[in-house]
């Protein structure tokens, strides 16, 4: 599967690579990730060229998972004009006709932090992000750059659901979601919704993918992102068909 190219070609980086860690995915096991110099300014053309190579961003870095004798993250994205949403996916649109998304830079705002420490202490107090603080929010989704972006969901004024989004050259990155954990809002599937709006986003825009990071067939919180279909993944350098299970 071809993707466009970026302009200029990658020049001479500087890659590092951690020293092994417990796996966030994969119980008992232990990762390694390659990351950009993070002296080196990530720019667009940067930035776009190593997305289609599978890396991804995280605050000012980016990165790649290089863990010796495992393979199981794989970066996956679908393709925005072959894409058909399910009867389920078309039922999770219609519930959500009255939000609003609006776009703001991805600059630190009180009200999407104080969302986002809620959505994690209610859903993902087993993880990594937990306790949240307002200095590992700023490092993760804030940035000071065009193609960072942040999309609100409102419903009558009230956030529901914050995008992390970047805008590649060749599509839309998504980076994170977070959103109401309260049970009221649970039948307007706020995640997936929010990938379905990237889409409909990235059709506007002319873009021709949106990247949902690295998918892991063992780990049953991905599961969502094979309800996207088509899907592609990165196998090596080149970008196939994901065959649905």
């Amino acid at each position: 599967m071809s993707s466009r190219a970026p302009q200029q070609p990658v020049r001479d980086l500087r890659f590092f690579l951690t020293v092994p860690h417990a796996c966030s995915y994969l119980e008992g096991r232990e990762a390694t990730t390659l990351f950009l110099d993070p002296q080196e300014s990530p720019g667009q053309g940067v930035y776009d060229a190593l997305s289609l190579l599978g890396f991804r961003r995280s605050g000012r870095h980016l990165y790649r998972p290089h863990c010796e004798g495992c393979s199981a993250c794989v970066s996956v994205r679908i393709p925005v004009t072959e894409f058909q949403p399910s009867r389920s996916q078309q039922r999770t649109i219609k519930r959500n006709t009255d939000l609003t998304v609006r776009e703001r830079p991805a600059s630190f705002y009180i009200e999407h932090y104080e969302l986002y420490a809620r959505y994690i202490r209610t859903r993902h107090a087993d993880g990594d992000m937990y306790p949240p603080s307002h200095e590992q929010y700023r490092t993760f989704l804030t940035l000071d750059h065009p193609y960072a972006r942040l999309f609100e969901f409102r419903l009558d004024g009230q956030l529901l659901a914050v995008a992390s989004v970047d805008i590649l050259g060749h599509g839309l990155s998504a980076i994170y979601t977070f959103f109401d954990p309260s049970p009221h809002f649970n039948r307007r599937s706020l995640g997936t919704y929010a990938v379905l709006k990237m889409i409909d986003l990235a059709e506007q825009r002319g873009l021709p993918h949106v990247y949902l990071g690295y998918w892991i067939r063992e780990c049953r919180k991905m599961n969502y992102k094979r309800d996207f279909q088509p899907l592609e993944y990165l196998d090596g350098r080149h970008w196939r068909r994901l065959v649905p299970l």
